[in-house]
């Protein structure tokens, strides 16, 4: 039986308040966008100069840097929306609620980042702009269920019962992850099958591989950016009575 350490289980409970949370995420945001700048630089200047332009695309393959770690954010994100609206929905956890829902309009924006980017990619690679086909329309199924997230939580003034059905919409929708990932192996696709991922060996030469994993790193770096921001805008609003928030604003007026 696993046990999970009393320091990591006091630690995640403490994050659970939201004072507490207000509070370490106020020191952690600066280091948080240093290293973004710096995992980004170094993931554009590897992908845009240092690595080798393609044998067979030439160099409107980079646009990979943006569209590869886009499209992964888009599956990464809804997973973590889904798992912190289950854990809201469960133990009724606001935090939980609110980074769930705050997670969506981020999300969003990462999918319809890899879908449009997708689209500039295949038009010389496919001489076509959009297929149906499995991989880009369960992509667009998940657009689909991020929008539908957010205009279910924006249709309920309650945000409590919003944060359930939110939660309950967003866990259903699970069963499109496995479908997106799996799409290329399980039908013919116009979309090539994996290369990072592979259990063998990568199919993409180390010189690109390195930058593509720095821009990967460096776009979870600036998802938890934007979610802290998001989160911490939604807990002032919540939480606008409560003590702590009066205080917050008293010290910032001194």
């Amino acid at each position: 039986m696993f046990l999970v350490p009393a320091p990591v289980v006091r630690f995640f409970h403490r994050m659970a308040s939201p004072p507490h949370f207000y509070a370490f995420t106020e020191r952690l945001m600066p280091w948080l966008v240093v290293i973004f700048l710096l995992l980004t630089g170094a993931g554009l200047y590897g992908g845009l100069y240092l690595a080798p332009t393609d044998y067979q695309q030439g160099d409107s393959y980079r646009i990979i840097y943006i569209h590869v770690p886009s499209a992964w954010m888009s599956l990464f994100i809804y997973m973590f929306m889904a798992t912190a609206g289950g854990i809201g929905l469960v133990w009724r956890i606001k935090l939980a609620e609110i980074v769930a829902i705050s997670s969506a309009p981020i999300g969003a924006s990462f999918t319809f980042i890899a879908l449009f980017t997708g689209s500039l990619w295949g038009k010389p690679m496919w001489g076509t702009w959009w297929v149906w086909d499995a991989r880009l329309t369960s992509e667009l199924i998940l657009l689909f269920l991020y929008l539908g997230v957010i205009g279910l939580y924006g249709a309920i003034d309650d945000k409590r019962v919003a944060s359930k059905a939110v939660a309950i919409l967003a866990l259903v929708g699970v069963v499109n992850i496995p479908i997106i990932h799996y799409s290329v192996e399980w039908w013919n696709t116009l979309h090539q099958g994996p290369t990072v991922t592979k259990m063998d060996k990568p199919s993409i030469h180390v010189s690109m591989l390195v930058p593509l994993l720095l821009m990967a790193l460096s776009f979870n770096v600036y998802y938890f950016i934007a979610l802290i921001q998001r989160v911490r805008v939604e807990l002032l609003q919540r939480e606008r009575n409560a003590q702590w928030v009066k205080n917050k604003v008293s010290e910032q007026n001194l």
